[in-house]
Protein backbone atom coordinates (compact mmCIF):
# COMPACT_ATOMS: atom_id res chain seq x y z
CA UNK A 1 0.00 0.00 0.00
CA UNK A 2 1.89 2.77 -1.08
CA UNK A 3 0.92 6.41 -2.21
CA UNK A 4 -2.60 8.05 -2.11
CA UNK A 5 -3.99 5.44 -4.96
CA UNK A 6 -3.42 2.48 -2.29
CA UNK A 7 -5.15 -0.54 -3.37
CA UNK A 8 -7.35 -1.77 -0.93
CA UNK A 9 -5.98 -5.30 0.67
CA UNK A 10 -7.53 -8.93 -0.18
CA UNK A 11 -9.28 -10.58 2.38
CA UNK A 12 -6.30 -12.60 4.01
CA UNK A 13 -3.33 -10.59 2.89
CA UNK A 14 -1.01 -9.49 5.61
CA UNK A 15 -1.01 -6.24 6.90
CA UNK A 16 2.33 -5.10 7.55
CA UNK A 17 3.87 -3.58 10.55
CA UNK A 18 5.17 -0.38 8.37
CA UNK A 19 2.15 -0.32 6.61
CA UNK A 20 -0.04 0.56 9.68
CA UNK A 21 2.35 2.99 10.82
CA UNK A 22 2.32 4.83 7.01
CA UNK A 23 -1.63 4.73 7.41
CA UNK A 24 -1.98 6.05 10.64
CA UNK A 25 0.77 8.65 10.89
CA UNK A 26 -0.11 9.78 7.40
CA UNK A 27 3.49 8.88 6.42
CA UNK A 28 1.86 6.71 3.36
CA UNK A 29 0.88 9.76 1.66
CA UNK A 30 4.78 10.81 0.84
CA UNK A 31 5.52 7.69 -1.34
CA UNK A 32 8.77 6.07 -0.89
CA UNK A 33 10.37 8.31 1.24
CA UNK A 34 7.24 7.79 3.73
CA UNK A 35 7.63 4.21 3.09
CA UNK A 36 11.30 4.23 4.73
CA UNK A 37 10.79 6.58 7.59
CA UNK A 38 7.69 4.27 8.20
CA UNK A 39 10.00 1.00 8.22
CA UNK A 40 12.44 2.59 10.50
CA UNK A 41 9.97 3.38 12.81
CA UNK A 42 8.69 -0.21 12.49
CA UNK A 43 12.29 -1.53 13.13
CA UNK A 44 12.55 0.33 16.08
CA UNK A 45 9.43 -1.06 17.60
CA UNK A 46 10.29 -4.36 16.85
CA UNK A 47 13.67 -3.96 17.93
CA UNK A 48 13.06 -2.41 21.26
CA UNK A 49 10.71 -5.03 22.20
CA UNK A 50 13.22 -7.60 21.63
CA UNK A 51 15.61 -5.73 23.40
CA UNK A 52 13.64 -5.19 26.69
CA UNK A 53 13.10 -8.72 26.61
CA UNK A 54 16.57 -9.80 26.69
CA UNK A 55 17.09 -6.63 29.09
CA UNK A 56 14.56 -8.54 31.48
CA UNK A 57 16.06 -12.00 30.71
CA UNK A 58 20.01 -11.93 30.41
CA UNK A 59 20.52 -10.13 34.12
CA UNK A 60 17.52 -11.06 35.71
CA UNK A 61 15.19 -13.43 34.72
CA UNK A 62 18.16 -15.93 34.11
CA UNK A 63 19.30 -15.47 37.87
CA UNK A 64 15.86 -15.86 39.36
CA UNK A 65 15.18 -19.55 37.38
CA UNK A 66 18.56 -20.64 37.55
CA UNK A 67 18.27 -19.88 41.63
CA UNK A 68 14.98 -21.32 42.02
CA UNK A 69 15.85 -24.45 39.90
CA UNK A 70 19.34 -24.82 42.27
CA UNK A 71 17.61 -23.96 45.92
CA UNK A 72 19.58 -21.14 46.08
CA UNK A 73 19.18 -17.16 46.96
CA UNK A 74 19.16 -14.87 43.87
CA UNK A 75 19.41 -11.30 43.87
CA UNK A 76 16.39 -9.88 46.05
CA UNK A 77 17.97 -6.61 47.12
CA UNK A 78 17.79 -3.74 43.95
CA UNK A 79 14.18 -3.15 43.75
CA UNK A 80 11.43 -5.47 43.46
CA UNK A 81 12.72 -9.21 43.69
CA UNK A 82 15.52 -7.26 42.66
CA UNK A 83 14.59 -6.24 39.60
CA UNK A 84 16.77 -2.91 39.49
CA UNK A 85 19.88 -5.23 38.74
CA UNK A 86 19.02 -4.69 35.15
CA UNK A 87 20.05 -0.84 35.72
CA UNK A 88 23.14 -1.65 37.95
CA UNK A 89 24.56 -4.42 35.23
CA UNK A 90 24.22 -1.63 32.53
CA UNK A 91 25.50 1.15 34.28
CA UNK A 92 28.15 -1.01 35.68
CA UNK A 93 29.52 -2.61 32.57
CA UNK A 94 28.78 0.30 30.15
CA UNK A 95 30.84 2.52 32.75
CA UNK A 96 34.01 -0.35 32.70
CA UNK A 97 37.40 0.26 30.97
CA UNK A 98 37.12 -1.49 27.57
CA UNK A 99 40.20 -3.21 27.10
CA UNK A 100 41.81 -4.57 23.88
CA UNK A 101 44.03 -6.97 24.00
CA UNK A 102 47.71 -6.09 22.47
CA UNK A 103 47.45 -8.74 20.19
CA UNK A 104 44.31 -8.30 19.02
CA UNK A 105 43.47 -8.23 14.93
CA UNK A 106 41.50 -4.99 14.82
CA UNK A 107 38.92 -4.57 13.31
CA UNK A 108 37.90 -7.70 13.28
CA UNK A 109 37.51 -7.76 17.27
CA UNK A 110 35.50 -4.46 17.58
CA UNK A 111 33.18 -5.79 13.70
CA UNK A 112 32.02 -8.92 15.92
CA UNK A 113 30.22 -8.25 18.48
CA UNK A 114 28.25 -6.13 16.06
CA UNK A 115 27.68 -9.41 13.83
CA UNK A 116 26.66 -11.25 16.83
CA UNK A 117 23.76 -8.95 17.83
CA UNK A 118 22.90 -7.48 14.52
CA UNK A 119 22.08 -11.12 12.74
CA UNK A 120 19.96 -11.81 15.63
CA UNK A 121 17.89 -8.93 15.27
CA UNK A 122 17.81 -9.24 11.52
CA UNK A 123 16.41 -12.31 12.16
CA UNK A 124 12.56 -10.47 13.78
CA UNK A 125 12.43 -8.85 10.47
CA UNK A 126 9.77 -11.70 9.46
CA UNK A 127 8.58 -13.03 12.22
CA UNK A 128 5.02 -12.77 12.82
CA UNK A 129 4.42 -11.55 16.32
CA UNK A 130 0.96 -11.01 15.98
CA UNK A 131 -1.33 -7.62 17.40
CA UNK A 132 0.12 -5.93 13.72
CA UNK A 133 3.82 -6.49 14.86
CA UNK A 134 5.13 -7.99 11.52
CA UNK A 135 7.97 -6.34 9.64
CA UNK A 136 7.98 -7.91 6.40
CA UNK A 137 6.75 -10.81 4.86
CA UNK A 138 8.62 -12.31 1.97
CA UNK A 139 8.09 -15.69 0.28
CA UNK A 140 10.91 -17.41 1.17
CA UNK A 141 10.82 -16.20 5.11
CA UNK A 142 12.04 -19.30 6.60
CA UNK A 143 15.14 -19.38 4.44
CA UNK A 144 15.88 -16.05 5.53
CA UNK A 145 15.33 -16.29 8.87
CA UNK A 146 17.80 -19.01 8.83
CA UNK A 147 20.34 -17.66 6.87
CA UNK A 148 20.74 -14.37 9.05
CA UNK A 149 20.76 -16.60 11.90
CA UNK A 150 23.49 -18.33 10.65
CA UNK A 151 25.91 -15.31 9.85
CA UNK A 152 26.17 -15.29 13.91
CA UNK A 153 29.05 -18.25 13.19
CA UNK A 154 31.03 -15.77 11.71
CA UNK A 155 31.18 -13.49 14.08
CA UNK A 156 31.69 -15.98 16.38
CA UNK A 157 35.05 -17.08 14.92
CA UNK A 158 36.18 -13.59 14.40
CA UNK A 159 35.95 -12.91 18.01
CA UNK A 160 37.67 -16.18 18.79
CA UNK A 161 40.54 -15.26 16.18
CA UNK A 162 41.22 -11.95 16.22
CA UNK A 163 41.05 -12.16 20.45
CA UNK A 164 44.82 -13.24 20.12
CA UNK A 165 44.11 -15.88 22.84
CA UNK A 166 44.50 -19.43 22.35
CA UNK A 167 41.31 -20.28 24.64
CA UNK A 168 39.06 -17.52 22.65
CA UNK A 169 40.53 -19.41 18.98
CA UNK A 170 39.50 -22.23 20.60
CA UNK A 171 36.47 -21.54 21.51
CA UNK A 172 35.32 -19.89 18.32
CA UNK A 173 36.84 -23.23 16.43
CA UNK A 174 33.96 -25.14 18.71
CA UNK A 175 31.60 -22.88 17.88
CA UNK A 176 31.66 -23.01 13.92
CA UNK A 177 32.22 -26.76 14.36
CA UNK A 178 28.98 -27.17 16.19
CA UNK A 179 26.96 -24.84 13.87
CA UNK A 180 27.75 -26.56 11.13
CA UNK A 181 27.31 -29.87 12.56
CA UNK A 182 23.78 -28.87 13.99
CA UNK A 183 22.78 -26.42 11.93
CA UNK A 184 21.81 -28.67 9.07
CA UNK A 185 19.78 -30.94 10.67
CA UNK A 186 18.17 -27.57 11.61
CA UNK A 187 17.01 -26.93 8.37
CA UNK A 188 16.00 -30.32 7.36
CA UNK A 189 13.94 -30.44 10.43
CA UNK A 190 12.31 -26.95 9.34
CA UNK A 191 11.94 -28.12 5.77
CA UNK A 192 9.58 -30.78 7.03
CA UNK A 193 7.46 -27.72 8.47
CA UNK A 194 7.14 -26.36 4.43
CA UNK A 195 6.08 -29.65 3.34
CA UNK A 196 3.28 -29.75 5.71
CA UNK A 197 2.56 -26.08 5.58
CA UNK A 198 3.41 -25.96 1.22
CA UNK A 199 5.13 -22.41 2.15
CA UNK A 200 8.39 -21.03 3.06
CA UNK A 201 6.61 -17.87 4.18
CA UNK A 202 5.95 -17.17 7.98
CA UNK A 203 2.70 -15.68 8.01
CA UNK A 204 1.46 -18.89 5.51
CA UNK A 205 3.03 -21.24 8.24
CA UNK A 206 1.25 -19.80 11.10
CA UNK A 207 -1.80 -19.84 8.94
CA UNK A 208 -1.55 -23.12 7.66
CA UNK A 209 -1.65 -24.39 11.50
CA UNK A 210 -4.56 -21.80 12.67
CA UNK A 211 -6.98 -22.52 9.88
CA UNK A 212 -7.46 -26.46 10.55
CA UNK A 213 -8.38 -28.53 13.60
CA UNK A 214 -6.73 -31.36 15.11
CA UNK A 215 -9.29 -32.69 17.47
CA UNK A 216 -12.62 -31.31 18.01
CA UNK A 217 -14.23 -31.89 21.36
CA UNK A 218 -17.30 -29.38 20.57
CA UNK A 219 -16.29 -27.25 23.36
CA UNK A 220 -12.35 -27.38 23.16
CA UNK A 221 -10.64 -27.73 20.05
CA UNK A 222 -7.19 -28.38 19.92
CA UNK A 223 -4.92 -26.81 16.85
CA UNK A 224 -3.39 -28.77 14.36
CA UNK A 225 -0.12 -27.43 15.84
CA UNK A 226 3.32 -28.92 13.80
CA UNK A 227 4.63 -29.67 17.37
CA UNK A 228 1.02 -31.92 17.74
CA UNK A 229 0.91 -33.03 14.37
CA UNK A 230 4.61 -33.91 14.11
CA UNK A 231 6.00 -33.98 17.73
CA UNK A 232 9.00 -36.08 16.60
CA UNK A 233 10.09 -32.70 14.45
CA UNK A 234 9.43 -30.71 16.89
CA UNK A 235 11.66 -32.35 19.51
CA UNK A 236 14.82 -32.99 17.10
CA UNK A 237 14.11 -29.29 16.04
CA UNK A 238 14.88 -28.17 20.06
CA UNK A 239 17.45 -30.04 20.31
CA UNK A 240 19.40 -29.02 17.45
CA UNK A 241 18.28 -25.24 18.32
CA UNK A 242 19.60 -25.58 21.45
CA UNK A 243 23.26 -26.64 20.20
CA UNK A 244 22.85 -23.87 17.54
CA UNK A 245 22.44 -21.64 20.18
CA UNK A 246 25.35 -23.42 22.53
CA UNK A 247 23.09 -23.29 25.55
CA UNK A 248 23.57 -26.64 27.70
CA UNK A 249 24.13 -29.14 27.17
CA UNK A 250 25.76 -27.98 24.17
CA UNK A 251 27.69 -24.50 25.57
CA UNK A 252 30.96 -26.11 24.36
CA UNK A 253 31.95 -22.63 22.52
CA UNK A 254 32.29 -20.92 25.85
CA UNK A 255 32.96 -23.99 28.37
CA UNK A 256 34.39 -22.10 31.61
CA UNK A 257 35.70 -24.90 33.01
CA UNK A 258 37.84 -25.49 30.08
CA UNK A 259 37.92 -22.56 27.78
CA UNK A 260 37.40 -19.33 30.40
CA UNK A 261 34.90 -17.79 28.18
CA UNK A 262 35.58 -19.27 25.40
CA UNK A 263 35.28 -16.62 22.08
CA UNK A 264 34.28 -13.74 24.71
CA UNK A 265 37.05 -14.58 27.00
CA UNK A 266 38.94 -10.70 26.05
CA UNK A 267 35.52 -8.80 25.93
CA UNK A 268 34.98 -6.23 28.57
CA UNK A 269 32.61 -3.22 28.92
CA UNK A 270 30.68 -2.15 25.66
CA UNK A 271 31.84 -5.05 23.76
CA UNK A 272 30.74 -7.88 26.22
CA UNK A 273 27.61 -6.31 26.61
CA UNK A 274 27.15 -6.46 22.58
CA UNK A 275 28.88 -10.58 22.95
CA UNK A 276 26.46 -11.13 26.03
CA UNK A 277 23.23 -9.38 24.07
CA UNK A 278 24.11 -11.35 20.86
CA UNK A 279 23.64 -14.63 22.69
CA UNK A 280 20.45 -13.94 24.55
CA UNK A 281 18.93 -12.39 21.21
CA UNK A 282 19.57 -15.26 19.60
CA UNK A 283 17.77 -17.65 22.07
CA UNK A 284 14.89 -15.72 22.05
CA UNK A 285 15.10 -15.66 18.39
CA UNK A 286 15.44 -19.53 18.55
CA UNK A 287 12.50 -19.60 20.61
CA UNK A 288 10.06 -16.86 17.82
CA UNK A 289 11.17 -19.49 15.07
CA UNK A 290 10.05 -22.11 17.05
CA UNK A 291 6.87 -20.99 18.44
CA UNK A 292 5.92 -19.95 14.68
CA UNK A 293 6.55 -23.23 12.83
CA UNK A 294 5.85 -25.46 15.65
CA UNK A 295 3.49 -23.67 18.21
CA UNK A 296 1.05 -21.55 15.61
CA UNK A 297 2.98 -18.12 15.89
CA UNK A 298 0.55 -15.51 18.14
CA UNK A 299 -2.30 -17.63 18.30
CA UNK A 300 -3.87 -18.52 21.26
CA UNK A 301 -7.38 -18.01 23.11
CA UNK A 302 -9.08 -14.72 23.12
CA UNK A 303 -9.61 -12.01 20.59
CA UNK A 304 -6.48 -11.30 18.21
CA UNK A 305 -5.23 -8.44 19.79
CA UNK A 306 -3.60 -10.81 22.30
CA UNK A 307 -1.40 -12.46 19.86
CA UNK A 308 2.11 -10.58 20.93
CA UNK A 309 1.17 -11.72 24.11
CA UNK A 310 1.04 -15.57 23.26
CA UNK A 311 4.12 -14.91 21.43
CA UNK A 312 5.93 -13.91 24.19
CA UNK A 313 4.87 -16.38 26.15
CA UNK A 314 5.81 -19.34 24.08
CA UNK A 315 9.40 -17.66 23.43
CA UNK A 316 9.37 -17.67 26.60
CA UNK A 317 8.47 -20.93 27.87
CA UNK A 318 11.46 -21.96 25.42
CA UNK A 319 14.27 -19.85 27.45
CA UNK A 320 12.92 -20.92 30.82
CA UNK A 321 13.44 -24.14 29.09
CA UNK A 322 16.67 -23.75 28.07
CA UNK A 323 17.89 -22.11 31.66
CA UNK A 324 15.99 -25.83 32.83
CA UNK A 325 18.24 -27.83 30.97
CA UNK A 326 21.28 -25.32 32.30
CA UNK A 327 20.62 -26.20 35.29
CA UNK A 328 19.84 -29.85 35.16
CA UNK A 329 22.03 -31.29 32.54
CA UNK A 330 25.71 -31.98 32.23
CA UNK A 331 27.91 -30.45 29.58
CA UNK A 332 28.68 -32.94 27.01
CA UNK A 333 32.16 -33.89 25.72
CA UNK A 334 32.88 -31.86 22.31
CA UNK A 335 33.76 -35.54 20.78
CA UNK A 336 30.30 -36.53 21.93
CA UNK A 337 28.58 -33.51 20.37
CA UNK A 338 30.07 -33.79 17.59
CA UNK A 339 29.04 -37.25 17.06
CA UNK A 340 25.38 -36.79 18.24
CA UNK A 341 25.31 -33.77 15.78
CA UNK A 342 26.28 -35.76 12.23
CA UNK A 343 25.89 -39.49 13.20
CA UNK A 344 22.83 -38.92 15.16
CA UNK A 345 20.43 -35.88 14.81
CA UNK A 346 21.14 -35.61 10.58
CA UNK A 347 20.36 -38.72 10.25
CA UNK A 348 17.05 -38.38 12.26
CA UNK A 349 16.89 -35.19 10.23
CA UNK A 350 16.39 -36.47 6.72
CA UNK A 351 14.27 -40.00 8.03
CA UNK A 352 11.85 -37.38 9.35
CA UNK A 353 11.79 -35.49 5.90
CA UNK A 354 11.39 -38.50 3.86
CA UNK A 355 8.85 -39.83 6.05
CA UNK A 356 7.14 -36.44 6.44
CA UNK A 357 7.01 -36.14 2.67
CA UNK A 358 5.69 -39.84 2.28
CA UNK A 359 2.70 -38.90 4.64
CA UNK A 360 1.79 -35.59 2.42
CA UNK A 361 1.89 -37.45 -0.45
CA UNK A 362 -0.28 -40.28 0.14
CA UNK A 363 -2.66 -37.78 2.23
CA UNK A 364 -2.96 -35.50 -0.75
Amino acid sequence: MTGTGAVPLQSGETVLLPERIGEVTGLAEFGVLGELIASFVGAAIVGTLMLTTTAVAGPWAKRKITAAFTDRISINHLGPAGIGIIIADAVRMLSKENIVPEGADRPAYDIAPIVLTGSALLGFAVIPMGSGIHLADPEVGLAYVFAVAGIASIGLAMAGYASGNKYSLLGGLRAVAQNIAYEIPLVVTGMSVVIFAGSLQMSTIVDAQTSQTLVDLGVVSIPAWYALVNPFAFVLFLIANFAEVGRNPFDMPEAPAELVAGYQTEYSSVNFVLVYLGEFLHIFLGGAIIATIFLGGPAGPGPEALGIVWFLLKIWAVFLLTQWLRSAVPRVRIDHLIEIGWKGLLVLSFANLFLTAAIVGVIQ
